[in-house]
């Protein structure tokens, strides 16, 4: 079995705050789940306040708005960030492995049947289209997705720290 096809575990938990979004994700860290795992994504622009800025500083991720404090702490626990504006969804933020499988359903031209690439980008670790419509409209209504994207072992681990967390939603996603 390969590394692919062993981490096709998807655990997608979704928070209506980012107060509860954040202590999700330092659960996971403090119990040992592997941060190079784990991917947030929320909404760039949730008060359609005027300015949004984004930038990287090194290995130090900056993010200028209401929300800059948890994502601050967002970009310091998870590995690699990006500012994505997605047709029919509106800006997003994005940190974590997540980044890399936007980028890459853009890159290698992935966009097929309709999927934006941030749909794209959840199909292709095994994320159903009729999920990826929940979690589009929970992210465009200015709810918190994390997702952790793992072996079965760490994904069941992730799973039960997230339900102590009393998400709106939890879903594992196997293939």
């Amino acid at each position: 079995m390969t590394n692919t096809v062993a981490k096709s575990n998807s655990i997608v938990a979704i928070y209506e705050s980012n107060n509860e979004a954040e202590a999700a994700v330092k659960e996971l860290q403090k119990h040992g789940i592997d941060m190079k795992n784990v991917s947030m994504v929320g909404a760039a622009n949730q008060t359609g306040e005027d300015f949004i800025g984004f930038y990287n500083e090194g290995q130090h991720m900056t993010y200028q708005g209401r929300m800059s404090a948890f994502w601050a702490c967002i970009g310091g626990l998870l590995f690699g960030a990006g500012l994505f504006f997605i047709p029919l969804l509106g800006p997003i933020v994005a940190a974590g492995p997540l980044v890399g499988w936007i980028v890459g359903s853009v890159e290698c031209a992935v966009l097929v049947g309709g999927l934006s690439a941030f749909a794209a980008a959840l199909s292709g670790i095994g994320i159903p289209e009729a999920s990826i419509a929940n979690y589009e409209s929970a992210v465009k209504t200015g709810k918190f997705m994390l997702i952790v994207h793992s072996f079965p072992e760490e994904a069941n681990r992730a799973r039960v720290l997230l339900e102590m967390s009393n998400p709106e939603t939890l879903e594992w996603h196997q293939r």
